[in-house]
């Protein structure tokens, strides 16, 4: 991978406010969550297709993907597939009856774990991005969330085979949230085109800390050594492969002081929130070799 400045991208949960930051000169949207326009449906997922409500879903889905892919056109536009937990799930209509109460949703059914339950909730999202792509907004690409296991990626990419993306050539990314997918990065890299590091789980799963616990707020540090040299072996792999290595999470938003850090572990994108381009943007350029 040439040598070059990397990539700053967006990060966005709402489609309509798109409009609002596409005229900043970011390099495109590195994490445009989902999680917004199931919340805007306001039911369980599995009790609006027993509606029939499929073609709303993918309608939904889909216009949500348009706004921002034609707000951003031709730069690339990052879309995570849903990562709700069950307490989240819970909340909409139907969910009292279809989610199980977990003691801790952060570690429980969620990510790629609950596409294996419920093929059909991938699947249809699947056929959101086709749609996109079919009415001519190529720049949308697919992200697994949380992914635990080589063989979750497996099942998925098969899902997303059936459902005709790779044959239009969308890209397929994972997230890079766990321990595990760390270790054994090398398994996962062939089976993608991207990764984009969520450090939220990522320094919570590393540290064993509870980011939701107040008690355990200063042991929660995503520039702790460990969080590091995680995101340095996922970085230093994708370098090998010349794959694209992104951090997504809030590390580079909310502390500046590690954008320089995380540059030197080889780090090819980051993506933050609009609010913290332009500062991030000018850290970045004070980074590069020969700007002082």
């Amino acid at each position: 991978m040439s040598e070059r400045r990397p990539k700053i991208y967006l990060n966005l949960s709402f489609p309509q406010l798109a409009a609002r930051y596409a005229h900043l000169p970011a390099d495109g949207v590195g994490l445009l969550r989902a999680e917004f326009l199931a919340l805007s449906l306001g039911v369980h997922p599995k009790q609006l297709l027993a509606e029939g409500g499929a073609e709303t879903f993918v309608r939904t889905f889909a216009e949500g993907l348009i706004e921002v892919a034609r707000q951003f056109w031709p730069r690339p536009v990052t879309y995570r597939a849903l990562d709700l937990k069950s307490n989240e799930y819970r909340g909409l209509r139907g969910g009292q009856q279809l989610e199980e109460l977990e003691e801790n949703p952060a570690l429980g059914l969620r990510g790629c774990r609950r596409y294996m339950d419920d093929p059909e909730l991938l699947r249809l999202q699947a056929c959101a991005v086709r749609r996109v792509h079919e009415a001519g907004w190529t720049n949308v690409r697919l992200m697994l969330p949380f992914v635990r296991t080589v063989s979750e990626v497996l099942a998925c990419r098969e899902i997303v085979q059936e459902e005709g993306l790779f044959e239009r050539g969308i890209p397929l990314w994972i997230m890079v949230e766990v321990p595990s997918v760390v270790f054994l990065i090398e398994r996962f890299l062939p089976l993608v085109d991207g990764v984009s590091i969520g450090t939220n789980d990522l320094t919570q799963l590393v540290l064993g800390v509870d980011r939701d616990n107040p008690r355990l707020i200063p042991l929660w540090d995503e520039g702790d050594d460990a969080v590091m040299r995680a995101i340095g072996w996922v970085a230093r792999a994708c370098r090998e492969r010349a794959l694209e290595c992104c951090v997504c999470g809030d590390a580079p938003s909310r502390r500046p002081e590690l954008i320089p850090l995380l540059l030197q572990l080889g780090l090819t994108a980051l993506s933050v929130s609009p609010e913290a381009f332009e500062r991030t943007l000018r850290i970045v350029r004070e980074s590069e070799p020969g700007s002082g």
